[in-house]
């Protein structure tokens, strides 16, 4: 008994998901179906098979990407494997002074003709649009008759119930068995046919990658900028103007030696307490940059340090040793940081958890681990990430090591931000 439920719930599934299956990939051979019939209907002349073949034409270009969309999806939900779409990024669409639209290509009196024009410009020179098209032709030989299969089975089995004959009654019970028996299967050639056909080319992959890092480069160029301005303000308002009064107060005592050893006393008190405070915000300034708890403990002691430091709850649990690169661990420690920070002036949270596991890279292509941080919070959620703002911009630092970064923040909460990053040291 424990093995036939299993089994009848791989039956179920797979004849639910067969049907699906038959009904999207079966769309389009229905449309131009529809075709011949009108075509036939008007006469079945060569004259009147114009109308009908640009009709189904511009239907079958019409339901390409919405098809293949609900085909990546399917395969993400039940096989796990995420497949890029791939398709062409409209370009930021803006008003020029003359108070005409430019969308990338041309001008438009309105906002909205330009965006229009700019979607009808990407759908026909976007290389995924033929890649959806091409699709089309091979889906339903490649999954669209695989899955309707069981469907085809049932429909033997409904035939000889309701008309019972000597023939019906054979053909309905082989459709049942074939039904049954291919259930679980018929729609696991999905996954293979879309990854082989629906994955972008290496060329856009690559064209793509290079978008990326040279986006990355910009936000670490821009990063690295303000971090050295911060450190030069810091220095230049706080070290820097306390060293040049020692150095005053050091050279007043040195000419009140001889006249008022008392003052010039005072004066070197003050300048050894100047010295003491001049000390204790440099080693300040040095621990922003890297603090040193992270290099002489690692990331979990590191975050732990924090945690004691933060008026919340905050628990730490980590379920495999770390040994990463000093960039990576900077990083993270940071990243946490800040979702500490925003945790304690935003959420109004009374705890948070913080946990460090091992899990392999969620790219396929790529082997190795990754390193998954997770913080959590009882607060009041609503967390996005805001152009500009402070979680896009953990978005952006994490990019940079090909790491990810998820936010779960429902308005009532709870918030879950997980950060995902690729490390071949763990």
């Amino acid at each position: 008994m424990r093995q036939v439920v299993p089994w009848l719930v791989r039956v179920c599934v797979g004849f639910a998901r067969a049907c699906v299956l038959v009904g999207v990939t079966m769309v389009v051979p229905a449309v131009w179906a529809i075709a011949a019939v009108v075509w036939i209907w008007w006469g079945g002349n060569p004259w009147s098979l114009f109308a009908p073949v640009v009709l189904a034409a511009i239907g079958t270009f019409a339901l390409a990407r919405p098809v293949c969309r609900m085909i990546r999806y399917f395969v993400a939900r039940w096989t796990g494997t995420v497949i890029p779409g791939g398709y062409l990024e409209p370009a930021p669409v803006t008003q020029m002074s003359t108070g005409y639209w430019w969308n990338g290509r041309s001008y438009s009196s309105t906002q909205k003709e330009a965006k229009e024009d700019q979607e009808l410009a990407n759908l026909w020179r976007d290389p995924a649009t033929w890649r959806d098209l091409r699709f089309l032709e091979i889906a339903p030989f490649a999954i669209g008759l695989p899955a309707a299969i069981p469907p085809a089975g049932i429909a033997l089995a409904v035939l000889a119930f309701i008309e019972p004959s000597g023939l019906t009654i054979l053909l309905g019970a082989l459709g049942l068995i074939a039904a049954i028996a291919v259930s679980p299967y018929a729609w696991r050639t999905t996954g293979p046919v879309a990854i082989r056909f629906l994955r972008p080319s290496q060329e856009q992959l690559l064209a793509e990658r290079v978008d990326e890092l040279t986006a990355q480069r910009a936000d670490s160029t821009v990063a690295q900028a303000a971090e050295i301005r911060r450190i030069e303000r810091d220095l230049h308002d706080g070290a820097q103007a306390r060293l040049v009064a020692l150095g005053l107060a050091l050279a007043t005592a040195e000419k009140l030696m001889e006249t008022n050893p008392e003052q010039a006393k005072a004066l070197m008190r003050e300048a050894r307490a100047g010295a003491a405070t001049s000390l204790t915000e440099l080693r300040e300034l040095v621990q922003g940059i890297n603090p040193p708890v992270l290099n002489e403990r690692g990331l979990i002691d590191a975050v732990r340090a924090l945690a004691l430091d933060s008026p919340l709850a905050v628990t730490v649990s980590a379920d495999t040793r770390l040994t990463l690169d000093p960039p990576i661990e900077s990083a993270l420690y940071f990243a946490v940081a800040e979702l500490l920070t925003n945790t304690t002036k935003h959420a109004h949270a009374t705890s948070v958890r913080i946990t460090f596991t091992r899990s392999p890279v969620p790219d396929e292509d790529r082997k190795g681990a990754a390193l998954v941080v997770e913080v959590s919070d009882d607060g009041k959620g609503g967390a996005t990430a805001r152009k500009g703002g402070g979680l896009e911009g953990l978005q952006r630092r994490l990019a940079v090591f090909d790491g990810g970064c998820e936010i779960a923040s429902p308005p009532g909460g709870p918030t879950t931000v997980r950060m995902v990053v690729p490390c071949e040291s763990l």
